[in-house]
């Protein structure tokens, strides 16, 4: 793999690699969005983001609302798994996202994208979603950084707009200086919700927080493997872990 580019959007310095079979977009050293031409899975967040939005009791999500979009790598997991599903996403780097069109084959998933600060653009939201993820990280000098810590406030706009009986989704690095940000944002959702739980994978510096009035148990996650023609896709998708927190 090779840079080919290196942009300046409003936000943040983004190279582009590429190969002849897959595209990283990577922010201070760190990938933020992935595409390969056949496989869908990396072993890193955006499996758990994808995972975690199946976890819905009622059955799967007819509509899924994304805080930070980038180059939409969950996204292309869930509108394969779901091909029927409304994806609907907020970013406030428009220079990514158009990144992702030109380099990502993004336009294919058919998602429907606001330019907007996610917070903002969420206090005037009137709609409702079966999953939210909020994925909102912002790049720092030498490492990534959520804008907002789980104020009152700041979860009550999310619970807004999640649907009777959906789920609220979180993806957060648990690394070396991020571990305050996890224990905050367990607590605060577990406080929140009858159940949290947690989604992770052994490769990644990353878990996803899961909360709703009920939330399914990983072995649900298992009818899903037929849906990944590719054997690597299926290893990693069952390296998912779920746990009750």
């Amino acid at each position: 793999m090779a840079r080919i580019k290196s942009v300046e959007t409003a936000f943040q310095r983004v190279e582009v690699w590429e190969s002849d079979q897959e595209t990283e977009f990577r922010v201070e050293g760190a990938v933020h969005a992935w595409w390969h031409r056949k496989r869908l899975l990396t072993g890193l967040a955006w499996d758990n983001l994808a995972a975690a939005a199946l976890l819905r009791p009622a059955g799967p999500p007819r509509s899924i609302l994304m805080l930070g979009l980038a180059g939409g790598t969950a996204f292309r997991v869930l509108r394969h798994l779901l091909p029927e599903v409304e994806l609907t996403a907020i970013d406030i780097d428009q220079g990514i996202v158009e990144l992702a069109q030109h380099h990502m084959d993004l336009d294919s998933n058919r998602i429907e994208i606001h330019y907007a600060d996610a917070y903002e653009w969420l206090r005037s939201n009137k709609r409702r979603f079966d999953v939210v993820i909020d994925d909102i990280y912002l790049a720092g000098k030498t490492d990534v950084f959520r804008p907002h810590y789980w104020s009152r406030e700041h979860l009550s706009i999310l619970k807004r707009a999640v649907a009777p009986g959906g789920l609220l989704t979180a993806n957060l690095v648990i690394g070396k200086g991020h571990r305050t940000m996890q224990s905050h944002s367990r607590s605060v959702l577990k406080s929140a919700f009858q159940v949290l739980r947690s989604v992770t994978t052994p490769l990644s510096l990353n878990e996803t927080l899961v909360a709703g009035e009920d939330v399914l148990s990983g072995s649900y996650l298992y009818p899903w493997l037929e849906k990944f023609p590719e054997r690597r896709d299926r290893a990693l998708w069952e390296n998912i872990r779920v746990k009750k927190l």
